[in-house]
């Protein structure tokens, strides 16, 4: 954690009879000062404390307090008596970060593991500090130091987690000041987003590695059939499939709305054997979705991650490749961008027109025989 000191040195003004020591930290860089006046009773030269600049504290009022006591000197009064302030309980980042979670709890899908973050990362750096004394510069200190074993990404988040909490506090006035986070907090752009689908010899191995495990083989076919993301599929129920139709109403929980799926008749024979003894409200896979996400995992990593770093979102096949490749496969086979849209349940377009580069009318071959 970072130390700092005020520095002995008294350094003068360019108004008579007050000065100021700088405040530094480490690395001997000047994060506040404190501001001091001196005066000249019984032939002795007093220096009185004033205060901080980052208390509000300017030359000004200095050199306001100091001729009021040399006014009362002259008149031969005691000097006044500057007022403290009652002190007020020192208010830190961890009282600001349990309000957050507090007000997020509910709002937020991934508020534990965000708050988990914190606990991990941010709290033993800034956790105990003052909410008023954290700076820009102490939070680039924590990226620099989270930067040696983080991935980029990771310290991006780190960030941003600091960023929420002083605007919730902010939001409900208890933080006066500007946030610490400010646009001198450089984040490097990561290009982090998950390219990477099975092609159709690798969704030929997957399939062949959970034939015979019934709650991955059913998982996995309905993964790729439908789009859906782990969630909406550990949330499928049995009143949810409609066998004489070949459809099944989907719950997008990230966009909180339903929309409806497709399979094939070699999945509805899987959906059959598994629905016809369980109740309307039962859910057609019963595993936990931990267990279900470390057997896919090992698989993923057996055949397809072979080489490839940890933290290489891009690349790497994890389960929400397999949403990828439903979406990846349908533009490859010319499905209208809107068409995909609706499957993927894109409340924006945007977030479907990276499949486009993948459809066959994408200009290609257009481009090949150009000059032939």
């Amino acid at each position: 954690m970072t130390n700092y000191k005020i520095q002995s040195k008294r350094i003068p003004t360019n108004e008579e009879g007050i000065f100021y020591k700088r405040i530094i930290n480490d690395n001997g860089k000047e994060i506040d000062k404190i501001y001091l006046i001196r005066y000249r009773n019984d032939e002795k030269d007093k220096l009185k404390t004033i205060g901080k600049y980052s208390q509000g504290i300017r030359i000004n009022y200095c050199k306001q307090i100091r001729n009021e006591i040399l006014m009362k000197l002259r008149l031969g009064e005691e000097p006044p008596v500057i007022a403290k302030k009652k002190k007020k309980k020192t208010i830190i980042l961890d009282d600001f970060a349990e309000i957050y979670f507090k007000e997020k709890e509910l709002e937020v899908k991934d508020i534990q593991k965000i708050k988990r973050t914190y606990q991990i990362h941010i709290q033993p750096f800034l956790g105990k500090y003052s909410v008023d004394d954290i700076t820009s510069d102490q939070i680039k200190e924590l990226q620099k130091i989270k930067n040696e074993s983080l991935a980029q990404r990771t310290v991006n988040a780190l960030v941003q987690i600091i960023g929420a909490i002083y605007n919730i506090a902010i939001q409900k006035d208890l933080f006066k000041n500007n946030n610490p986070v400010d646009k001198s907090i450089k984040r490097v752009n990561v290009d982090n987003k998950r390219e990477k689908y099975l092609t159709l010899d690798e969704i030929t191995i997957l399939l062949k590695e959970v034939e015979n495990i019934d709650h991955l083989n059913l998982f996995t076919q309905l993964a790729l059939q439908t789009g859906g993301r782990m969630g909406t599929i550990m949330s499928i129920k049995k009143k949810d499939v409609q066998l004489d139709t070949n459809t099944v109403q989907l719950k997008d929980h990230k966009n909180n709305s339903t929309y409806l799926g497709f399979y094939n008749d070699d999945l509805k024979n899987l959906l059959a054997n598994r629905i016809k003894n369980i109740h309307a409200n039962d859910k057609i896979i019963e595993k936990g979705q931990q267990g279900i996400q470390q057997r896919l995992t090992k698989i993923y990593n057996k055949h397809f991650n072979i080489g490839l770093e940890k933290d290489d979102r891009k690349n790497r096949v994890v389960t929400h490749t397999l949403r990828h490749t439903f979406a990846s496969h349908l533009a490859i086979k010319g499905t209208p961008i809107y068409t995909i849209q609706k499957l993927m349940n894109h409340k924006d377009i945007t977030m479907t027109l990276r499949y486009a580069k993948l459809a066959p009318d994408s200009g290609k071959e257009m481009v090949l025989g150009l000059y032939n």
